[in-house]
């Protein structure tokens, strides 16, 4: 498609079904002609409840403005809401984002105390779970694979392993998924049934997610044992400790952009390595010498969220642009990956690329995301691993897009090993 200006609208939903490709020529034509533009709030298709509209939001597609947005966080606030483009409710934002919604000092002190819970010990022992499970998924995938990448790979290995790591029973696997996928779908039809309220559905999911760890973390203030949910509700730090609220916020966080980024890089690994077999070889010869840089190049190649929200604190000049006190704007993390000005051949998918400074894991600043080297650590044993086992593992046809603004999310991936 031949785009112009006026024809993108990152507000509307029509715009997020279109091709992984066309997508990518409009925020091209952005970073070129207008990469700091006005848009319009979003509406909810479908839902009876009315969330309350406000002035719209800039969208920031250079990799320069997000850098420089996410470097001054007294200046672009993160409370206000950092996952909708709308003003949401304080108990909903606080419900559903909890620490990446949060500024100092609230945010230095919930960061402090799960930091502390990933002591070297306890992750020593996930990064084992980690090794682990990546060689029974691949054996389960084997033995009786659907010939679905997403079903048999990519959403239960990150998923058991954040389970584990929770102490969540299996039997609660399934509807920690389903309730993953609602949150994160943007009302995608596969995951929200027609005729379902959206916003409802996305309550209702975060209330499960909510009651399940409510219930593990009220057991283990009595009956600790070596998991992270056993660190966090009995850590405490300069006397401060997590509320059964904020424990909840953060398993809910956890489960989603935890368990979705992890997943949405995996399956884009396995699209982007059936895509250029040229780099699928290098991997195949030689894994171990590219298992940092191949990594790092999925991560970029698969932008697994999309954005984040910034609200302005006070008036604020951005590459020219005059900002105003109560703007919104949003740090399009997917479109600074592919910045020409930051990276050199940015449409070339590169496993060796070096220097590699990607938005994968969010910009540098306070809110760089926590659980980056696990994720990292969970692709790289994963890739090691089908590489070693499955050289000849390739998608068979075409990816499902996730239809969503925010998450990069691939549903269906045919594959043969």
């Amino acid at each position: 498609m031949n785009w112009t200006i006026d024809d993108i609208n990152l507000s509307d939903m029509a715009f997020w079904r279109r091709p992984w490709a066309e997508r990518e020529e409009a925020f091209k034509l952005l970073r070129r002609d207008a990469p700091i533009t006005h848009y319009e709030e979003p509406s909810i298709e479908g839902s009876s409840i009315e969330l309350p509209k406000g002035a719209g939001y800039y969208a920031l597609t250079k990799h320069r403005d997000v850098a420089e947005a996410s470097r001054n966080p007294g200046v672009f606030l993160s409370g206000p809401g950092a996952v909708s483009q709308m003003d949401l409710p304080p108990e909903m934002v606080e419900y559903f984002s909890g620490m990446i919604s949060t500024d100092d000092p609230k945010h230095a002190r919930l960061r402090r105390i799960v930091s502390n819970a990933f002591n070297p010990r306890n992750v020593r022992a996930i990064e084992d779970s980690i090794e682990k499970l990546a060689s029974d998924v691949i054996d389960r995938a084997m033995k009786s694979g659907t010939g679905d990448f997403i079903t048999d790979i990519a959403a239960p290995f990150p998923l058991e392993i954040i389970c584990q790591m929770m102490g969540v029973p299996p039997s609660e696997y399934q509807t920690v998924l389903n309730c993953s996928n609602i949150i994160l779908s943007s009302g995608d039809p596969d995951f929200v049934k027609e005729g379902s309220d959206p916003i409802l559905a996305f309550l209702e999911a975060g209330a499960t997610l909510t009651g399940i760890m409510e219930e593990i973390g009220k057991h283990r203030i009595d009956n600790p044992i070596d998991d992270i949910t056993s660190a966090l509700v009995n850590a405490e730090i300069e006397s401060e400790k997590l509320t059964h609220q904020e424990l909840a916020s953060f398993f809910v966080l956890l489960v989603t952009a935890g368990n979705e980024t992890t997943r949405t890089a995996i399956a884009h690994g396995l699209r982007a390595l059936s895509e250029h077999p040229d780099q699928k070889a290098r991997l195949v010869a030689d894994y171990e010498s590219l298992a940092k840089t191949s990594t790092d190049e999925i991560v970029r190649w698969a932008s697994p969220v999309i954005w984040m929200r910034r609200t302005l604190a006070t008036d604020y000049t951005l590459s020219g642009k005059d900002l105003k006190a109560g703007d919104k704007v949003l740090l399009y993390y997917s479109s600074a990956n592919r910045d020409e000005d930051a990276f050199v051949d940015p449409y070339t998918f590169d496993v060796g690329r070096t220097p590699n400074d990607h938005y994968g894991f969010g910009a540098p600043g306070p809110h760089f995301c926590l659980g980056a080297h696990l994720a990292r650590r969970e692709i790289t044993v994963m890739w090691r691993d089908l590489i070693a086992r499955t050289p000849n593992i390739h998608m068979t046809g075409a990816a499902s897009q996730l239809e969503s603004t925010f998450v990069n999310g691939i549903k269906k991936l045919p594959y043969s090993f």
